[in-house]
């Protein structure tokens, strides 16, 4: 017979007693309060992560070089328009050698024909110097610029590199580009790039004849000499073409007066310019 109050014949469900496991939401002496407190703190907790969003240490950080190794001022570009005209300039790094060299002058020469007319902008006039290119374009706008001139100077360094044997950076730096906009602009930086190199003679004491236009840049192909002149191939090229009014008259005009066309012996722009690096 068994007595009142003895675990193992109360038929309580989850005795100690009766050799049965105890159910967790059961289990005496822990409130449901005291199991919710216990599981969130269980509960992986996501850290916050803040993005960094200035400072630090990371490629182009820090001030920028100034004197001879400052580059092309980063500011935004001017407005270009169809009928502005654009002096622009490349200048590559210091271990190529002379750009002018047979060897080197002749591939340089394809790539410019090859690039002269692609993504709305149109090479008119060019000169190759030691380590710097000069260009006269034509563009519809600062995007056109743009892409025309990062696929211009992909296929200079393609050629140069080939030519050389090497590998790596050509270029030194972005572009630089000034917007001619009257037609006295417009004739200085004709004369500045298609007389570049017999301003650079001058000064080292090299003379040349009165009739003399240097091979290295597109004098062959401009029409506006004095006193020369000159037929263009029956080509496709819009090298020696102009569209826009400034490099096809205008220049002719400078403050409103007529001057004619352009002497060979007449002094290039010597002075530098607003907004030009090389010279």
């Amino acid at each position: 017979m068994q007595r009142k109050g003895d675990s193992k014949s109360d038929g309580r469900r989850g005795s100690k007693c009766d050799g049965t496991k105890h159910n967790r939401r059961e289990r005496p002496g822990r409130s449901r309060r005291a199991r919710r407190r216990r599981a969130r703190r269980r509960r992986p907790r996501q850290s916050a992560f803040d993005w960094r969003t200035h400072g630090g240490q990371r490629r182009g950080a820090g001030r920028k070089p100034a004197g001879r190794r400052a580059g092309v001022p980063h500011r935004s570009r001017e407005v270009v328009r169809p009928t502005t005209p654009v002096h622009v300039g490349l200048k590559v790094a210091a271990d190529i050698s002379n750009l002018r060299h047979p060897d080197l002058f002749g591939p340089l020469r394809e790539a410019i024909y090859a690039g002269s007319k692609r993504f709305g902008m149109r090479i008119v006039h060019f000169s190759v110097l030691e380590d710097h290119l000069h260009f006269i374009v034509e563009a519809k706008g600062v995007e056109a610029l743009a892409r025309g001139m990062q696929g211009l100077g992909v296929r200079l360094a393609k050629r140069i590199n080939k030519v050389l044997g090497r590998r790596g950076k050509v270029f030194v730096d972005r572009y630089f580009s000034r917007v001619l906009s009257t037609p006295s602009e417009v004739r200085i930086f004709l004369s500045y790039v298609l007389k570049n190199k017999l301003r650079h003679n001058k000064q080292r004491g090299i003379v040349h004849g009165s009739r003399w236009v240097d091979y290295c840049s597109s004098g062959e192909r401009f029409t506006g000499w004095k006193g020369i002149e000159v037929t263009l191939p029956d080509d496709a090229l819009p090298i020696g073409r102009p569209r826009c009014h400034l490099l096809r008259r205008g220049w002719r005009y400078p403050r409103g007066e007529y001057v004619g066309g352009l002497g060979v012996d007449e002094a290039p722009g010597g002075s530098r310019q607003k907004g030009t690096r090389a010279s």
